[in-house]
């Protein structure tokens, strides 16, 4: 729209100022989720450029989870999460025992028990993370083996994916991705060595 005089402007700016004014009270702030990324590796402990990208993340300012579902060996757990750079929560299994070879502690009912038991508790947090929204951005580190291995149901993360609250993207890292998973995805990178 041109003005052809000042008294033109001010008069439509005094309209638009009104306007704004009654739209403002009628307008409903509408969170949008961001995507979810899934990224695949022929064998564990390849997401190292996935964890970079969280603590670069979390150093701009934005607030991260990173949760490593199959790992434990720290001692660490939900109740002893580690923050980074003031923005990043890195967070592991409470369990002592560091699940890299699930072979190992398939047939120990004992371990087994006690790793099923810490990972659940672990995803719990994470599901509360994920409807809250209070995180930018989501990682859960090796959860396809979490899955693979029956202690997280694929149809409850699937229900948690479809009903997130947060403004970020949602990294999901593993080696066997279940085909329900590739259909929700809006990024499959398969990395290499």
């Amino acid at each position: 729209m041109v003005f052809s005089s000042t008294k033109n402007y001010k008069e439509y700016a005094k309209l638009d100022l009104e306007r704004k004014s009654v739209i403002s009270n009628k307008v409903k702030l509408i969170r949008q989720n961001g995507q979810i990324h899934i990224y695949q590796s022929a064998y564990r402990g390849s997401f190292s450029s996935v964890i970079r990208d969280s603590l670069r993340n979390a150093a701009l300012g934005r607030k991260v989870l990173l949760a490593q579902m199959m790992r434990g060996g720290v001692n660490q757990g939900v109740s002893k999460p580690i923050s980074l750079c003031g923005n990043l929560l890195w967070i592991r299994s409470s369990n002592s025992y560091d699940q890299h070879r699930p072979d190992e502690f398939k047939d120990n009912e004992t371990l087994s028990n006690s790793v099923r038991d810490s990972t659940i508790e672990l995803w719990e947090f994470c599901k509360n993370q994920l409807l809250s929204g209070e995180q930018d951005q989501v990682i859960l580190d090796e959860i396809f083996l979490a899955v693979e291995l029956g202690i997280i149901d694929c149809d409850d993360l699937i229900s948690v994916l479809e009903n997130r609250f947060i403004s970020g993207d949602v990294i999901l890292t593993g080696t066997k991705i279940p085909n329900q998973l590739l259909l929700i995805a809006d990024q499959v990178t398969e990395l290499r060595s």
